[in-house]
């Protein structure tokens, strides 16, 4: 048995929580089974913007003649882009373990509980009063051993496909079929039902999926009926819900972006008194600790956000609890999310639908951008901020944006949300003119201005 001060299971986010607790003088173990970083830097959000970015580049030269330029793509290098790209993810780990200190034991493999403070890695014992838990989560499994999810996009083996079938509906499916349609990949989209992004506020998504089935081959409420593969070819029958109709369809890569699921199930946790929720996801308090003590859960793997800046900011705070003894819990004030789509999309807070169920007392105000003359440059006449508002307080409930730099453009709201929620401060305070940002200045303006005539008519 070796004995350690603190065992952390997952080398992504909580990596930094391991090299700190080692600086602090702690004894630590990180138990990692595949690479260091965890999903996002290698499997996730950032190799996926690195793709993404050379689709942008080729949507602005396809949609140049908008601003009345004759331009064309005479050969897009799609091997190079992905060899940029693997390159980029396989020095990730090294740039983790570099960083490593003498108090922290590095151990390759996957950490399981004999019990509720002693863990199983490779045929070895290892025990400390405090554990962490941040295994994160896995892609829901394809129905055909050929197909891929997006855990196999990143590094990408073998040849780039000339066709993909992508089933999906969410932002991972949407940035993968953007991607990959932009550079030149046939790509078809599957979608089960009417809704894309059904999880953005209705009025964004209704724009998003209007503008976004411009560009991308979509079929709505379809399901796949049968796979076979053969000849490296995906041979698919798709039906049509609510007919008869079925449809051939082929193509050579067939990838599942249809979520992501607990992880929970390879830490034996039938050997603990460790919780699960109905889900599967690993129960904990407000401190990050889970039904047993001393052993904690951060990160995707409880569940709640499944969110990468979520899971840095909880790990932060948990380093903070461990390691300088604070008291107070995390409470998220907000927690903001974007898609990296064209339409690129940024929300944070309530949507309208939440707002109605939870029978809050609201105004909304909708607001295109066009007073904006960087926006105008654009040459787009979707792009639009939406407000959710409490009418009495002027406390931001909800903001939604759908538009060029959208993801850039929400941390001025955040800003405010963050250190004193009133949306007058966003109508009075001073803008660079005429920068993209300023279209939010007509966005507070109609708030205040609708919460006015909301509160004059009552």
């Amino acid at each position: 048995m070796k004995e350690f001060d603190l065992i952390i299971i997952g080398g992504g986010r909580a990596s930094n929580l391991a090299i700190a607790a080692g600086k602090a003088g702690k004894k630590v173990a990180l138990i990692e089974k595949s690479t260091l970083g965890g999903t996002c830097p290698n499997r996730g959000c950032v190799p996926s913007k690195l793709l993404i970015g050379y689709a942008h580049v080729a949507r602005a030269i396809k949609d140049s003649n908008r601003h009345f330029i004759d331009a064309q793509i005479n050969s897009i290098n799609i091997e190079k882009i992905f060899e940029e790209t693997n390159n980029y993810v396989s020095k990730i780990d090294s740039r983790y373990e570099n960083r490593f200190n003498e108090n922290l034991t590095i151990y390759r493999g996957e950490g399981s509980f004999i019990s509720n403070n002693i863990i199983r890695v490779n045929d070895e014992k290892l025990s400390a009063p405090k554990i962490v838990i941040a295994t994160g989560t896995k892609p829901i499994k394809a129905p055909h051993g050929k197909a891929w999810t997006s855990d196999d996009i990143f590094p990408l083996k073998g040849k780039v496909p000339k066709s993909i079938t992508i089933v999906g509906s969410g932002f991972i499916a949407c940035e993968l079929a953007n991607f990959f349609d932009a550079v030149g990949i046939k790509t078809k989209l599957l979608v089960r039902s009417q809704s894309i992004l059904k999880n953005e506020d209705h009025d964004i998504s209704t724009i998003f999926k209007e503008e976004f089935s411009k560009n991308i081959d979509i079929n709505f409420d379809t399901t796949i009926e049968t796979i076979k593969y053969d000849n490296n070819t995906f041979d698919l029958i798709l039906k049509k819900s609510g007919t008869e109709e079925l449809i051939k369809h082929t193509s050579e890569a067939l990838l599942y972006a249809t979520g992501r699921e607990s992880n929970a199930d390879t830490l034996n946790l039938q050997n603990t008194s460790i919780e699960l929720d109905e889900r599967g996801f690993i129960k904990r308090d407000e401190f990050f600790q889970t039904t047993a003590k001393g052993v904690y859960v951060v990160g995707d793997a409880s569940g709640e956000h499944m969110l990468q800046h979520a899971a840095a900011y909880e790990v932060n705070h948990l380093g903070k609890i461990l390691l300088e003894d604070v008291k107070e819990p995390l409470n998220f004030k907000y927690m903001p999310h974007a898609v990296f789509t064209e339409p690129e999309i940024a929300s944070v807070g309530i949507t309208e639908v939440i707002a109605k169920e939870q029978n809050i007392e609201y105004i909304i105000s909708s607001t295109n951008w066009l007073a904006s003359a960087k926006a105008m440059s654009t040459r787009l006449e979707y792009p639009v901020t939406k407000f959710i508002v409490n009418p009495k307080s002027y406390e931001i409930l909800g903001c939604h944006m759908i538009g060029p730099e959208s993801s850039t453009m929400m941390h001025q709201v955040l800003s405010i949300m963050h250190i004193d929620n009133d949306i007058r401060h966003l109508k009075e305070m001073l803008y660079i003119h005429p920068a993209l940002s300023e279209a939010l200045l007509p966005a507070a303006v109609n708030s205040v201005k609708e919460i006015e005539r909301y509160n004059n008519a009552k």
